[in-house]
This record gives structure tokens, sequence and C-alpha cells, in this order.
């Protein structure tokens, strides 16, 4: 079987919620462009394509933390949650679980609310985004979350963010090109992983579970980079930045988890399976989002995995295994 780790979904109780309370929705022109991510039905049928394939739930971005006030996310943020809820019961087959939707711009709301998505809702991981408001993972504010989530075991599905108002160059105003979210958010995912690890997050939380969108950001391909900068940082400096880390950063790196969201790039996946193995690699597509209502991304990742050289127990392990065992999820 082939589980769908990172598959974006736009429930329409949640959407029309969404449109009511916000006027900074990009996701409705995407919506309106790409009816699958709605539409189960047009799912559906792109789905039957493989009828081996099953998804976990995740909710579409933008972040609620940066397009709504704390208490409309708290509000948004159980609409979407129920709401795939709903669609766990009607479509099991299809849908085999969710990644809870949070307002982490309030934490008291965001830790209640997982409470709720864990024991009540029975989800199996969380989604969050490389940022909240500005502010990186490694706050203070964001421990309570993370020691919930070690208590509780469940992965957290980690969502890169930035959008065309964070500009490419200081004299812009905006980015062009779509560059934000093309490089962007491999970059903005590279560095909130780095925050994590260089600020002692890990250290701290070593039974942490982190599955970092399309596969890992930029650290598979630079991470020889790493290894010699930190080196060079320690003969500079005559010292560690982090006196307080026990590993080398490599090592920390090696602790998350990535999915193979890269639109069908086995090469890219060869580099993956390098650095985090196929213990820490899970099947993710990113659908629906392509020019062809998510036939494309499907059909390309699945096909990307299936043409890794790699012993075949290890691709079982990438399509289903290690979502099961991360999620607990029946056999």
């Amino acid at each position: 079987m082939k589980i769908d780790v990172f598959a974006h979904i736009l429930p329409l109780k949640y959407k029309e919620a969404l449109v009511k309370k916000s006027k900074r929705v990009f996701t409705m022109k995407i919506a309106d462009a790409c009816p699958t991510i709605t539409d189960v039905n047009l799912r559906f049928r792109v789905m039957d394509k493989y009828p081996d394939y099953a998804q976990v739930l995740t909710i579409v971005s933008p972040s609620l933390d940066n397009i709504v006030s704390p208490q409309d996310a708290t509000y948004l943020s159980k609409i979407a949650n129920d709401e795939m809820v709903e669609l766990l019961v009607k479509y099991p087959d299809r849908f085999l679980s969710a990644a809870a939707c949070l307002p982490t711009c309030d934490m008291d709301a965001a830790v209640k609310e997982l409470d709720r998505a864990i024991k009540d809702l029975r989800f199996k991981a969380i989604q969050i985004y490389t940022s909240v408001n500005g502010k990186p993972l490694d706050s203070p504010e964001f421990m309570p979350l993370y020691e919930k989530m070690v208590s509780y075991n469940p992965p957290i599905l980690l969502h890169p963010l930035r959008d065309e108002a964070t500009a490419d160059y200081p004299i812009e105003d905006k980015s062009k090109y779509a560059i934000f979210s093309l490089f962007g958010w491999p970059y903005e995912t590279t560095a909130a992983m780095t925050r994590l690890v260089y600020s002692g997050v890990l250290q701290r939380y070593p039974d942490l579970k982190i599955i970092t969108h399309h596969s890992g950001g930029m650290i598979p391909y630079y991470a020889q980079r790493v290894d010699i900068w930190e080196g060079i940082n320690e003969m500079c400096l005559g010292t560690r930045y982090e006196p307080y880390l026990t590993k080398t950063h490599l090592d920390y790196y090696k602790m998350f988890y990535c999915d193979t969201a890269v639109y069908g790039s086995t090469p890219a996946l060869m580099c993956c399976y390098a650095f985090f193995g196929a213990d820490q690699m899970l099947f993710g597509t990113d659908m629906p989002y392509d020019n062809q209502y998510g036939y494309r991304s499907l059909r390309e990742s699945i096909k990307s995995v299936e043409e890794m050289k790699i012993p075949d127990a290890d691709k079982n392990k990438i399509f289903e295994d290690n979502t099961r065992k991360l999620m607990r999820l029946p056999v």
C-alpha cells in the first residue's frame, strides 16, 4: 500500500468559514484553480488510478496564525479538525488519518486543541509551520507544545511558510516569479530545522518526531557543507557555538524525518536516502498541487520512489511501513 503522509485538503465548511474571517486568503485562488482540493469526488477520481493508495489529510496553507486573530484561529482550527474527522469516518479506506490544525499563535489554545485532537478525535499527527507570526520554532513559548507531543508520541508534520511579502532583495517590496515559494519554502524548512538543532530543542526532546515537507529542505544536499562549517566555526572561535550539544549537528539533523514530495525526482530522493536512510523517509506527494488536479504529483511521486535503486524492503518502508509505525496505524 502507498500512504500519502502529506496530502492537502480544504474542506468545504472550513473554506466557507475562512472566507468570512479573512480577506487574505490566497488559498481561495488555488482552490478555484484546483477543485480537487475541496471536492472529494474529484479527488477520488485521481486516487482511483491507484487502488492501493490512501491519504493522511492536512489542511492547506496559509497558516491561520498569519491571517486571522488568535480567537479566530482557535475557532477555525476546531472547524477544520471536526470536518476532517467527518471525512475520516465517512471514507475510512481513502483517508487513514489526519494531522490536526492548531492555533499556535495562542499556545494555551493550541495545547487545548491538541488534547482534543489526540484524545477525542483520535488524530495521529499535528501540522505546524516553520514560523509563527515571524517567531522561530525554538522560541520558549513553543516548549509546552513539544512536551505534549513527546508525551503523546505522534509526529509533527512541518510545513514551510513564506509569502510574497518577503522580498527576494532588500530594495524590493515583494517577491517576484514565485521565488518565495519555489525556493523560499525549502529554505524556510532548512532554517527551522537548523534552529531546532542549534538551539538544543532536539537535545532537550530527543523523542520528538518531526516530518519535514519537501524531503528535508536543503539539508540532504548540503550535508557536507554543514559538516565542514561546523569544523571551521570551531577552528575560528576556538570552541563550539553550542557547548551544550552532545552530538554533531549532522547527527541531530538525521533525527528528522522527511517526505518524498519533490514532484518526481528520483535523484533527489536518492540524496535523501543517502542522508536520512530508509527508516526516516515517508511517502508524500503534496497532492493536489500541480497543473493536473493532482494526477501529476501523485503519478510522478509514486514513479520516483519505484525507480529508486534500493531494496524492495526499503521501498515498502517508504511507501507504507514508516507511516504506519510513526502514526500507529493498524496494519
